[in-house]
């Protein structure tokens, strides 16, 4: 009797709504000139409600965030072409106050034109931002007070492609350390290679590793990508083909195992790929199209990690750029750039599909959302 009462209030305490959170969320934009340029929200992860706090920070086209592991620093780039006259573009370091608002610690420049992505080792002691004009990536040591440090190393691209004006010359467009920091990847939409890379210690300079790269097919432009949790696969977004490559490791090898488009096939014109990421369970993985102006849904394999193609929704904006999971899982945020605004969607944790929650705040060409998870 007793354990059919534990039975039953256990039933009743998981129908339970678990009770509501609210999470700090940054957002990047592009700006003309110095300007209100990252906004900081508050998001209900019950509601999906969002809330500016009206404490927006003066940047110059800061269009891509990273927070620290420690969650006690921001990092903004400053997408430039020409900073005091160097073919340079910057990076922000900011200290993360009480209530979430960005007190700025310093300024740096990357050496490379266009910086337009930023991401932090797991250590919290290293920096790469991907120069995009500039074809390069920018090394920077972190210093215990959050404090970025002049550049330390940068890493030239070369090479070219086959997709006119899009491929003449090496474009990096991210980078990001895998979870053990020993591994450096780079996308490169210039050269349609994932480079790989050695993180060096004891002030060793980043190297190439004994696999440099993996090349996809002419003209994909890749562009973002995902590990998942067991750091056994790669998911690669590709801008100018609007595909998704699935990388699985062999021992110390990466293998491309499929490739499959984020458009539904009867769509016609043109549209390029954005964002990728896959749900914190990793059994979904969603891309973002601009143009077609969706957010594209696959159900994955966890055993093999291949995908399926489940759901195009639209973005009900207009050129959907970085886009993000909230911490609950539940929702996903969409920076749309061009239609000024800011959507919310509603995730089904069974299917994975989203669904438009009607609601939508007016952003200023946002680019990048980041949680302060």
């Amino acid at each position: 009797m007793k354990s059919l009462v534990l039975f039953t209030l256990g039933l009743l305490l998981a129908g339970m709504p678990t009770s509501a959170k609210k999470h700090i969320m940054y957002v990047g934009t592009y700006t003309k000139g110095m300007a209100d340029g990252i906004f900081i929200y508050s998001f209900d992860d019950q509601t999906g409600k969002l809330v500016d706090l009206k404490t927006p920070v003066v940047s110059n086209n800061p269009s891509f965030l990273a927070i620290s592991p420690d969650k006690k620093y921001l990092y903004s780039v400053g997408e430039l072409d020409n900073l005091n006259e160097n073919k340079s573009g910057g990076i922000s370091a900011f200290k993360i106050e009480k209530n979430g608002h960005l007190s700025l610690i310093n300024h740096v420049l990357t050496n490379g034109a266009n910086p337009c992505h930023v991401s932090v080792s797991p250590d919290g002691k290293k920096l790469v931002a991907s120069n995009y004009s500039g074809g390069n990536l920018s090394l920077f040591d972190i210093l215990p007070d959050g404090r970025l440090s002049e550049m330390v190393q940068r890493i030239q691209h070369s090479g070219s492609s086959v997709f006119p004006g899009r491929q003449n010359e090496p474009h990096a467009h991210s980078a990001r350390f895998d979870a053990t920091g020993k591994l450096l990847f780079a996308a490169d939409l210039g050269i349609d290679e994932l480079k790989i890379y050695q993180v060096g210690v004891d002030g060793k300079q980043v190297s190439p590793n004994s696999q440099p790269f993996v090349k996809f097919a002419p003209g994909s432009g890749p562009r973002h990508f995902d590990f998942s949790s067991d750091g056994n696969f790669i998911y690669v977004i590709s801008e100018l083909n609007s595909t998704i490559s699935v990388l699985i490791k062999y021992g110390g090898v990466w293998k491309e195992i499929q490739t499959i488009k984020t458009l539904p096939k009867d769509f016609v014109g043109e549209s390029w790929c954005a964002d990728i990421h896959l749900s914190a369970d990793g059994r979904f993985v969603y891309g973002s199209n601009r143009g077609h102006n969706s957010i594209a849904v696959f159900k994955r394999d966890q055993l093999s990690g291949k995908l399926e193609l489940i759901q195009t929704a639209s973005v009900e904006g207009n050129w959907p750029r970085n886009f993000t999971l909230d911490p609950s899982g539940r929702f996903l945020l969409i920076a749309n750039q061009r239609s000024n605004d800011i959507t919310v969607f509603k995730v089904d944790e069974t299917s994975g599909k989203i669904s438009y929650t009607g609601i939508k705040v007016q952003n200023e060409s946002p680019v990048c959302l980041q949680f302060l998870k």
